[in-house]
């Protein structure tokens, strides 16, 4: 267990429209002044989906380098782009993602019901991405949605070796209808199943939230928290912005003597230069 908490913020997603959520960070402006105030809250990794001029998902190559570049400029967070996208992105343009050289990415370990809809992960598309991180030096965050997604990442891990950076760090999306469930026996299950010396974080979605991210504290895990995942901050209380979710997870943090992970160490821990 370390003595801090690697916390990373998930701001926008790629679900939730603008006119649900009117706090959601949807232009290059709003996400950059979202990000420098998580990162003051105590946010250490930006976990980053982008938006359209009509706020529509967009994989769209030069707006995604202008969102990394305009990242590295006003904060020093660690910038991880999803290479997820929306249920409707092709495997092509997910792969170009890389292509803007960000510090990490995401990176999907297999197929899931992602509510009505499913995310298609197959095993060709997760080696190609894999290997493509390898070779730019891209720290990828191994995204797992259910126990299954495991045996994938050991047999990735088996099969092409250690990712860049060395660190083989996960993130237990718990809660979506399909996956995971959000409670503590399914998150203890799957931190057994998990590659000897990785480490993990949770990430709630929804009414699984709270549990989760105790859970996560208790267990030895880390945070992520954000709009992407949850709007609602209390029961008929929506979330007021992105920073009040990072503050209450700094708050939870601090309450069990593993205090927010500052960016320089988080950069070494995961292996980002």
């Amino acid at each position: 267990m370390t003595t801090s908490t690697l916390i990373t913020v998930a701001p926008t997603g790629a679900e939730t429209g603008k006119d649900a959520a009117p706090a959601l960070p949807v232009t290059l402006d709003e996400l950059v002044t979202t990000a420098k105030r998580c990162e003051d809250a105590g946010a250490a990794v930006v976990h980053v989906h982008i938006r359209d001029d009509d706020a529509r998902p967009t994989l769209d190559l030069p707006r995604l380098k202008d969102t990394v570049a305009g990242l590295r400029a006003a904060t020093s967070l660690v910038v991880q782009l999803s290479t997820g996208g929306a249920v409707t992105d092709s495997y092509a343009d997910r792969l170009r993602v890389l292509d803007a050289a960000p510090d990490a990415c995401s990176l999907t370990c297999g197929t899931v019901n992602f509510g009505d809809e499913v995310f298609l992960n197959p095993w060709p598309f997760m080696a190609e991405l894999y290997q493509a991180t390898q070779g730019l030096g891209i720290v990828p965050e191994f995204e797992l949605f259910d126990l299954g997604h495991i045996i994938s990442l050991h047999r990735l891990l088996d099969r092409y070796g250690p990712p860049h950076g060395g660190r083989v760090h996960c993130d237990l999306v718990m809660g979506v209808p399909g996956g995971f469930g959000g409670d503590l026996a399914t998150m203890a299950s799957a931190v057994r199943a998990l590659p000897e010396g990785a480490t993990w974080s949770a990430t709630g979605v929804g009414r699984a939230s709270l549990p989760v991210l105790f859970g996560a504290l208790a267990g030895g895990g880390h945070l992520r928290v954000g709009m992407e995942d949850t709007l609602t901050y209390a029961k008929g209380r929506p979330v007021r912005d992105n920073a009040e979710l990072v503050e209450r997870a700094a708050r939870a943090a601090e309450l069990a003597q593993r205090p927010p992970m500052p960016i320089g160490q988080a950069r070494a821990f995961l292996g980002v230069i």
